[in-house]
């Protein structure tokens, strides 16, 4: 099931997304200074290609150096990622079999705005204590 499922995102939506991310991963490692902000772009590539049977959680640890690399990934790319997220969640709203994909894609939301102290893991490697901030 989860396979149809990442299928019908892929189709619908989840390879154009992908490409998103990967624009701006690939803008974001132009300096040297954004380097970090271009792996996780290419890292959530990954998950917003393939998202069903991931989960994302909060990373043990993360501090300030998060919520500064969140502020520069905010103004780099999150802001724009996320528009490309609602942009894809009307478009898939058009269809009946979009619309359970227009939810994941409003959900995917605050992690392509802030992505950094968050880790994408697969939903049967999760550690009893870990609570999932969203899951598919």
């Amino acid at each position: 099931m989860r396979f149809l499922l990442n299928l019908i995102w892929f189709l619908f939506g989840g390879l154009w997304l992908g490409l998103g991310y990967f624009l701006a991963g690939v803008l974001a490692c132009i300096l040297i200074v954004t380097i970090p902000v271009g792996v996780a772009s290419f890292r959530m590539a990954r998950y917003v290609i393939w998202p069903f049977g991931k989960a994302v959680v909060r990373k043990p640890g993360a501090g300030a150096g998060s919520a500064l690399m969140n502020g520069i990934w905010f103004i780099i790319a999150g802001w724009w990622l996320a528009l490309l997220h609602i942009v894809a969640a009307v478009g898939q709203t058009l269809t009946i079999v979009g619309i359970a994909n227009a939810a994941v894609s409003l959900k995917m939301i605050p992690v392509s705005c802030f992505p950094f102290g968050k880790r994408i893991v697969d939903r049967g490697s999760l550690i009893p204590t870990e609570r999932p901030l969203h899951s598919f």
